[in-house]
């Protein structure tokens, strides 16, 4: 027998290997390649995707694209509705009579060509958010034959026949509608489906945007509370309901009380004059023309003692007592004493600002401990302080930053050497020599107060002189915050 390889060991063809390797790295190229010509045709068809605008021009209204092509030409005195910006819908208003409020409605597509005829009428259905912005009802436009009412979407299905005396919009709430017919109203969903039926007087959200639950007025004139699948949770035996921040409980009118109430409709808690808002199982309550607070249960906590009542922030509230505001607690224990003439509480920043006297401001962050003393200015990003003769910059968890590393804008920072101030660059050069007995950072014009023996005056963002120190302005301590140098057509003038 040969030595070497065993007789049922297989012999290896490289020929083979390599053919095979060389197979699939190509198929891996192939594979990329498609990915990457998927990839761009995605993208492109992406970048490609058309949304339309209303155009004025020359005192017409038209329709524009977003590569800016013209698509439907600007012959409109009134403007043109886009309900989607993505659809070639368009809802163009003509022929308004100012003196009786008459108009005419069509709706064309991006040819021109008129969409969804045989109506008195089409026209979009028009919402509102809490901030009043105008947005509309998607995929849904309202029609109207021999003065009823109906609704179509934008392929011109019909979804709703017109016999209905109104179709409205629940402020803030999408894709509910309210319906009206024979003085009876009721709710609907954005395909038409009923969801409270026609039993109702009169229907309203129970709070903007929170579309879970809805106010319900019966013939009687009392209200209660019915959910969006039509099931009633309070019924209709009250004067007025409002929502007080709760899933457990409502304010409800009883004569003239407001009462707690349960989703029972069991009264909790009586006899207050107002119930204001809550937070968690907290409410405050008045009493008196005096502010408590009581519990989602009913219990007592604070008795309505003080002159106002405000949530801050977890279980503590801005509390005013002797027209001194502080922060109390809910067990009433006073967490910042009342001692200060104004108080407020910033949401979005966490922080508490308090005025405790009209020249002197404190802030607390939101463990409500005290972290700067002195004037301020609130800017988006920063905090400008004024802290006895020094102007100091910090974010709003209160870390302090150098001027050039917080007003990224600015030309020239001021800079102070041996008691004098001049202004240096972002590099720490020296721009403007330490000549000065005050200065002020660039406002937003690009100019910065300089004070020289008792007079002020201002250099542009170059460094150069625009005007001499001569203007006194020592009769305001604000002088850094609520004064700006600007450029007029005449020369600089100084503005109050």
């Amino acid at each position: 027998m040969k030595k070497g390889r065993r007789y049922d060991e297989p012999k290896l063809n490289l020929k083979k290997v390599f053919g095979t390797i060389i197979t699939i790295a190509v198929a891996v190229m192939i594979i990329i390649t498609i990915n990457k010509i998927l990839n761009k045709e995605a993208e492109k068809i992406q970048t490609e995707k058309l949304t339309y605008f209303s155009a004025y021009v020359d005192g017409k209204w038209g329709v524009i694209n977003n590569k800016g092509e013209k698509v439907i030409d600007t012959t409109y005195d009134e403007m043109i509705t886009i309900p989607n910006p993505e659809k070639a819908v368009f809802v163009c208003t003509y022929d308004v009579n100012d003196a009786t409020g008459e108009y005419k409605t069509k709706v064309i597509n991006e040819k021109g060509e008129e969409l969804f005829t045989g109506y008195d009428k089409v026209e979009t259905i028009e919402n509102f958010d809490s901030k009043q912005n105008v947005w509309y009802e998607k995929n849904l436009l309202r029609v109207s034959k021999g003065g009823k009412y109906g609704l179509i979407d934008y392929d011109g299905k019909n979804l709703l026949d017109c016999e209905y005396e109104e179709i409205t919009s629940l402020k803030s709430v999408e894709e509910n509608l309210v319906i009206k017919k024979d003085n009876k109203v009721g709710v609907i969903n954005n395909v038409g489906q009923v969801i409270i039926p026609l039993e109702y007087k009169d229907i309203k959200v129970l709070k903007e945007g929170y579309k879970n639950e809805y106010i319900i007025v019966d013939e009687n004139g009392n209200s209660g509370i019915i959910s969006t699948s039509g099931t009633i949770i309070v019924n209709p035996a009250y004067k007025e309901i409002k929502y007080l921040n709760s899933t457990e409980v409502y304010a409800a009118k009883i004569e003239d009380k407001w009462n707690l109430i349960n989703k029972k409709g069991e009264v909790i808690n009586n006899s207050y004059e107002d119930y204001i808002y809550s937070k968690g199982d907290y409410i405050i309550a008045k009493n008196g023309g005096k502010y408590g607070i009581i519990t989602t249960s009913g219990e007592v906590k604070i008795e309505p003692t003080y002159e106002e009542l405000r949530y801050a922030f977890s279980v503590y509230y801005i509390a005013k007592k002797d027209s001194k505001y502080g922060i109390i607690n809910t067990e009433n224990t006073a967490i910042i004493p009342l001692e200060y003439i104004r108080m407020e509480y910033w949401e979005d920043k966490e922080i508490i600002i308090a005025d405790k006297t009209e020249t002197e401001t404190v802030l607390f962050d939101s463990n409500l401990t005290e972290k700067l003393k002195g004037i301020f200015v609130f800017e988006k990003d920063y905090i400008k302080a004024r802290i006895g003769t020094e102007d100091k910059y910090y974010t709003y968890n209160f870390e302090e930053k150098q001027a050039k590393d917080i007003l990224t804008k600015n030309t020239l920072f001021v800079s102070k050497k041996d008691g004098k101030y001049g202004f240096i660059d972002s590099q720490g050069n020296v721009v403007v020599n330490y000549i000065y007995d005050e200065a002020k950072e660039q406002n937003q014009y690009g100019f910065s107060a300089i004070k020289q023996n008792g007079l002020w005056g201002s250099i542009d963002k170059g460094g150069k002189v625009v005007l001499q120190p001569q203007v006194n302005l020592d009769n305001s301590i604000y002088i850094d915050f609520i004064r700006e140098w600007h450029l007029a057509d005449e020369g600089f003038y100084y503005t109050k």
